[in-house]
């Protein structure tokens, strides 16, 4: 495994934690930019096979390419700019069976590119792991995000970074707090 997913790998599951994961913190942020963002930028134009070597790079990768931006670029739409070969990643990951063994907090995170993505068969696949391997927090999470996909059929609180029109339905959900 190479010595940024290592570094990736221990920050994220042993300096940071839930508390840090699911939340906004800026000093979270920052620090993930000074410590990750040089290596999202080298990495982002390699392609998805050079990640999937062994299983801890994989997990690795689908935490730079979905996680990472999410803290870098947060209120951008940079945020969901490599949502594709995350998500690339962790199909790829779950079809070689790399999910088998990873703890429920580092398992998570190979699914999470799943929930994330504005695909309804990916919504139904995450739905399926998170009831599967997931806690119960994160299986309504899954829930939640399809039923906004099944809905909508794309995330209306991206709507305003990604340069799209809003619905008065989705101006609805938002205020009804549907955003994550």
């Amino acid at each position: 495994m190479r010595r940024w997913a290592q570094d990736l790998r221990h920050f994220w599951f042993h300096e940071l934690g839930p508390a840090h994961w699911f939340s906004r913190d800026d000093s979270v942020d920052r620090e993930i930019a000074r410590r990750f963002g040089p290596v999202l930028r080298a990495m982002a134009p390699r392609p998805a096979s050079e990640f999937l070597k062994d299983a801890g790079t994989a997990q690795a990768a689908i935490l730079l390419f979905d996680q990472v931006p999410r803290n870098v670029y947060r209120g951008s739409a940079q945020a969901f700019a490599h949502d594709a070969k995350a998500q690339a990643l962790a199909r790829e990951a779950l079809r070689r069976g790399w999910l088998k063994g990873l703890s429920g907090n580092a398992g998570q995170f190979v699914l999470m590119p799943l929930m994330h993505s504005e695909a309804i068969a990916d919504q139904r696949a995450s739905c399926a792991l998170f009831t599967a391997h997931g806690s119960r927090r994160n299986r309504s999470f899954a829930i939640a995000h399809w039923r906004m996909i099944a809905r909508f059929g794309r995330f209306p609180h991206r709507n305003t970074v990604l340069g799209r029109t809003s619905t008065p339905p989705e101006l609805r959900a938002l205020a009804a707090g549907n955003s994550w």
